[in-house]
């Protein structure tokens, strides 16, 4: 909305070159005719037929959000605050470039615009009734301790189980377990993840205590996933 029409015209020009698609109001009354509420307005407060900040109140009164970047040739500090505390995303001052018009059009929408939703991170899913467990979508064969395995590490991401915690869940108190065998369990299960997608450090190794499973986010960041093919004990051996 501006009712000088080369200024308008100049403005129209930029945007529509920059792929916007533009209406263009010189008056308060015409600006009211239109209910076809734009995606942004560019209004400039001082209209030959009224205020274009009346048409601002208007706006919000009505509790529509639509972005407004005023223009005016008023430069004092008190109008800034007025426009913007009354609504304006922002506050241009005559004279101005049509080129900082356009590039604040783009700030404004882009600053307004809803987030992008994130991607849902792939993750380890077990069904302990159907003895069935995938990550990311992709089945995963698994022998019967591996199985096992994977739906204790993924009860509680982030908790370390020691081999004692391991042997009395999987295999039961009274079975003759090493833990080579363990180790072994482990490494293949970690193999079959990644072959799976997943980063290579979902299955850590806390040295001296057990085996800890990781989110995909945490595991892709972790600075040295390959440490995952040690053993926990490693340090206790000679």
């Amino acid at each position: 909305m501006e009712d000088e029409p080369a200024i308008a015209e100049s403005l129209d020009y930029a945007l529509r070159r920059e792929g916007f698609i533009t209406q263009t109001a010189g008056t308060y009354a015409k600006a009211e005719e239109s209910r076809a509420w734009p995606t942004l307005i560019v209004l400039d407060l001082m209209l030959p037929d009224g205020n274009g900040g009346d048409l601002l109140r208007l706006l919000r009164a009505e509790s529509r959000r639509t972005p407004v970047i005023v223009l005016s040739s008023r430069e004092a500090e008190a109008d800034r605050i007025s426009a913007l505390e009354g609504g304006a995303d922002d506050y241009v001052t005559k004279p101005f470039s049509p080129r900082e018009v356009v590039a604040r059009v783009r700030a404004v929408l882009r600053r307004l615009a809803p987030p992008e939703a994130a991607e849902p991170e792939p993750s380890l899913a077990v069904d302990r009734g159907a003895r069935r467990a995938s990550y990311g979508g992709k089945a995963l064969e698994l022998t019967r301790v591996e199985f096992d395995l994977a739906a204790l590490l993924s009860e509680s991401l982030g908790r370390v189980y020691s081999r004692a915690e391991f042997i009395a869940q999987v295999w039961g108190n009274g079975f003759a377990i090493t833990d080579r065998t363990i180790d072994s369990h482990i490494k293949s299960l970690r193999r079959k993840l990644t072959d799976a997608g997943a980063p290579a450090g979902v299955i850590q190794t806390v040295r001296g205590v057990g085996y800890r499973m990781a989110s995909a986010g945490e595991a892709a960041r972790s600075d040295d996933p390959a440490r995952g093919e040690e053993s926990p004990a490693s340090d206790e051996r000679p």
